[in-house]
């Protein structure tokens, strides 16, 4: 697993810096006088930690020109002062409710739609409301940079996005940051482009963790093959360095046979299949690093190797469910959508309406699904709760039809 760094705005300040007398007088206050510290203002934070107004302005707002520990410092002295500044209290005295302009792909639909799931449900709990703008486009790297632009030669108060590769969109997302419009990512990154946060599954962890399932499956020089979507997208080229990395380090004697890419298409998907299958004829498993799996277990239904073929595929929905009770597909790793669409917009949430910075990088465990524990997590995980209501409403289907 990849070390965890530690985050800028943990550092100290730098040596030599010297308390004001402000600071000094900050500290020594006793809890009597803890009341009057919630009413201090952005002058007071400023003079407590020896800064101008406007720099502790750009610390609050995410805005560049300040070092991380010097908005850390700036972070402290408002949380010790007991100042929360409200800046959706702020929007409405102007006469207008804060809006968060969403931008994530239609395919793929079993993975996306939990994530707005994920998204509208904290949206509808959270207080004070703030309005979600919804924005689509066909998939990963086709339409993201003119739903960007668009948005962004409109107006909003923050974005939630799922990049394709950076070097596509990290110039919006500076624009963005320039413009005080905070950008969180969600599902994949795109490090170096000033966003404020990325909510994601942790993409390397779930590559090693493929590798050892099949290099403790493995009783021989076998070969794998992974099919993925852009390597030019993070969470991808992430998922084939944490399987390269771990095969590695267990010195399996696994082959990593391919590395094959599908961009999320179904058709594309099919035909990288059979083409893997009549260029390794001796493959003994694949990884389907999205959720674009079907399209493979079908072209290794066609030529007679599903159940003969090791499949570990990437999350869960109903087409999966009977695909891995009869054996076709050995696991999934489920990437948690729901969650991240949750903890995504809380974190924007808290940043608009109390001025808190988010940890800049939160990424969750994968949960491992085999057969054995697929029924219980469909039954009792509030993550699959749509999951299971689907498969209620398919079976109730069949019924009726029966």
């Amino acid at each position: 697993m990849s070390p965890v760094k530690s985050s800028k705005l943990d550092r100290k300040p730098p040596d030599g810096h010297k308390p004001s007398g402000n600071q000094r007088r900050r500290s020594s206050r006793t809890g009597a006088d803890s009341a009057d510290a919630k009413s201090a203002g952005i002058k007071e934070i400023a003079a407590a930690v020896g800064v101008s107004i406007g720099t502790v302005d750009r610390a609050f707002h995410g805005r560049p020109g300040i070092s991380e520990a010097t908005r850390a410092r700036i972070m402290k002295a408002a949380a010790a002062l007991g100042y929360r500044p409200n800046l959706a209290a702020r929007h409405l005295k102007l006469g207008r409710q804060p809006q968060i302009s969403v931008h994530l792909p239609q395919e793929i639909a079993s993975y996306f739609d939990a994530l707005r799931q994920g998204i509208q449900q904290a949206a509808a709990l959270l207080q004070p409301p703030l309005k979600v703008d919804f924005h689509s486009y066909p998939r990963m790297g086709h339409g993201e940079v003119e739903s960007l632009q668009a948005v962004l030669d409109q107006s909003c108060d923050g974005i939630i996005l799922a990049p394709s590769a950076p070097s596509r969109v990290a110039p919006l997302i500076r624009e963005a940051t320039v413009s005080g419009i905070p950008v969180i990512c969600v599902a994949t990154d795109a490090p170096d482009s000033d966003r404020l946060a990325v909510v994601s599954s942790d993409p390397f962890t779930s590559g090693a963790i493929v590798a050892e399932l099949l290099t403790r499956l493995d009783t021989g020089n076998h070969q794998a093959a992974i099919i993925t979507g852009d390597l030019a997208t993070i969470d991808h080229s992430e998922k084939v360095r944490g399987f390269r990395a771990m095969m590695a380090d267990l010195g399996s004697s696994l082959t990593l046979a391919e590395v094959a890419e599908a961009h999320d298409e179904p058709r594309e998907a099919y035909r990288q299949t059979c083409d893997l299958l009549a260029r390794h004829p001796n493959l003994s498993s694949i990884y389907v690093s999205t959720s674009n799996s079907l399209p493979v277990i079908k072209a290794l239904e066609e030529r007679g190797r599903a159940g003969k073929v090791t499949v570990i595929v990437t999350d869960l929905f109903p087409e999966l469910v009977p695909l891995m009770r009869v054996g076709k597909v050995f696991a999934t790793l489920y990437q948690r959508p729901l969650t991240q669409g949750r903890l995504a917009f809380e974190a924007m949430h808290r940043f608009i309406v109390e001025g808190t910075r988010p940890k800049p990088v939160r990424k969750l465990p994968p949960y491992i699904v085999l057969r054995s524990n697929l029924d219980v997590l469909i039954e009792n995980s509030p993550e699959f709760a749509g999951l299971g209501q689907s498969l209620a409403a398919e079976q109730l289907s069949t019924a009726k039809k029966d």
